[in-house]
């Protein structure tokens, strides 16, 4: 199955989305990448889901990523004598570490971290930002504070704190379980949560052991300000809008949006817009304009992926929701404006010899009448050098690795193919012709753009680039060996 779009579609599934008909069917209405969420569902739900998606992924014949999302360190205040109790702004509130039911003066906040770490001054947020905080006065185990906007406070509500680097893993007990389960099974992708320094996602690897490739969340203040060094070690990014926006103003979220995406695009690696993208349709069978809007900016500024979370997993529309993404992507990738952006925005890298064989390839893709630019690529790093240039034409992603293949499933414009492994240089270039018709991206009478590295098999080679026709009898008439 080809896509006809260029933007990746990212699906969770859950409990609207749970058995084999309706996965399949929301791959066949767009979905490329699907989100396994291990904040919810026991593993032994995890696994069965994505056994569906390994069959959905061999009845189609086309690679599928998933993508497990890690829980992350939950902070929540503890319970109270009554079910709730209402603050008023100006009120007074403790936060302790004594475990006595709390009331409208005070509760605990099991979390000895977060108060080691606070100073005057600094803000909690309770309940998704629905009550806010103002600490007066702190120590080891208290903070006193004064309300500045009040609400409702009840059980387990959330904190968050936006002003400070906590001194916390991003991999709880919980999430080290959750990881290496996801491993065990075979997933492509592992999103971190809770990621506020580089070394996080350093830790994270160090324990996936290459078995996937890990995406850092960008969920708070301190991730956005470390991000250029927490980009460069991650595999992928995701713009997490929902945290984001209670940890900073939701004004200014859409320019921190702007600039993550077009940071991680400069870098080659993928990054998807998540968060609320079509949140109504959890409800409604048709989205809001602004919803319409949001998914279109996105694509717009060259995301790699646009995701759903709750409207495919626990929605009354899923397939509605991914078909609504669909139709919105093919719509905006058809507007001359689209092109200008992208090519406005895009970043002149020729620092080593793939970067200049892949910018050759788009250039001569878009000057002469080339339907595809074929990559050869053991790891995806070149695919990815591709990608970040956005062609007018499509990629192909032609490796003899699966676990490649999928993890290419998340890059912007790339329809993957196994092919053979190949040792010769001829080879090669039959099996991308090859392709390209199969797939229906050319006809005999056409020709691609093909670049590979010799030797083959080796990672980070990449030397030859090489028009080729789509009629393998000229190859042959001018290669005869």
């Amino acid at each position: 199955m080809r896509r006809l779009r260029n933007v990746k579609i990212v699906a969770t599934l859950g409990p609207a989305s749970n058995d084999y008909e309706m996965i399949r069917a929301l791959f066949e209405a767009g979905a490329d990448v699907f989100r396994l969420n291990m904040s919810h569902g026991t593993h032994d739900d995890i696994r069965a889901r994505h056994a569906i998606i390994r069959q959905v992924e061999a009845d189609t014949g086309r690679p599928i990523a998933i993508l497990a999302d890690l829980q992350g360190p939950k902070l929540r205040v503890g319970t109270f004598a009554d079910e709730s109790y209402d603050l008023a702004d100006g009120d007074k509130f403790r936060l302790d570490l004594d475990p006595t039911p709390g009331d409208a003066s005070r509760v605990q906040l099991p979390h000895p971290e977060i108060f080691a770490a606070l100073e005057p001054g600094a803000s909690l947020l309770v309940n998704d930002g629905k009550i806010r905080l103002i600490v007066d006065e702190c120590g080891t185990d208290f903070a006193n504070c004064t309300v500045t906007v009040g609400g409702a406070i009840s059980n387990r509500k959330g904190v968050n704190v936006p002003d400070v680097v906590l001194p916390l893993a991003a991999l709880s007990q919980k999430d080290l379980k959750d990881l290496e389960f996801a491993c065990s099974i075979g997933v492509d992708w592992v999103a971190l949560s809770f990621v506020q320094r580089p070394e996080d996602v350093t830790e994270a690897k160090a324990l996936v052991k290459g078995r996937a490739a890990v995406l850092s969340k960008i969920e708070k203040p301190a991730a956005v300000k470390a991000y250029e060094a927490i980009l460069a070690v991650s595999d992928g990014i995701m713009v997490a809008r929902g945290d984001l926006g209670v940890e900073l103003p939701v004004y200014s979220v859409p320019p921190i949006q702007k600039r993550l995406v077009r940071m991680a695009r400069a870098a080659a690696k993928p990054v998807i817009v998540a968060t609320q993208m079509l949140e109504s349709m959890i409800e409604s069978p048709m989205p809001t304009r602004a919803e319409v809007s949001d998914v279109a900016t996105a694509i717009y500024e060259g995301a790699d992926a646009i995701m759903l979370s709750a409207e495919s997993a626990a929605g009354k529309f899923p397939i509605e929701a991914v078909t609504t993404m669909n139709n919105v992507a093919m719509s905006v990738e058809k507007d001359p404006t689209y092109r200008q952006i992208i090519e406005a925005s895009r970043t002149v890298a020729r620092s080593t010899v793939a970067d200049g064989i892949v910018s050759a390839a788009r250039e001569i893709a878009e000057s002469a009448d080339i339907k595809a630019i074929a990559v050869f690529s053991q790891s995806g790093t070149t695919v990815s050098l591709v990608a970040r240039e956005r062609p007018r034409v499509p990629i192909i992603a032609l490796t003899p690795l699966m676990d490649t293949a999928r993890r290419l499933c998340l890059t912007w414009g790339t329809h993957c193919v196994i092919t053979e492994e190949q040792d010769r240089f001829k080879g090669a270039v039959i099996s991308a012709v090859r392709a390209a018709r199969q797939h229906g991206f050319a006809a005999e009478t056409d020709q691609i753009v093909l670049t590979a590295g010799v030797p083959f098999n080796v990672q980070g080679t990449t030397n030859i680039l090489r028009v080729a026709p789509c009629d393998e009898r000229l190859i042959y008439k001018a290669d005869p060996e």
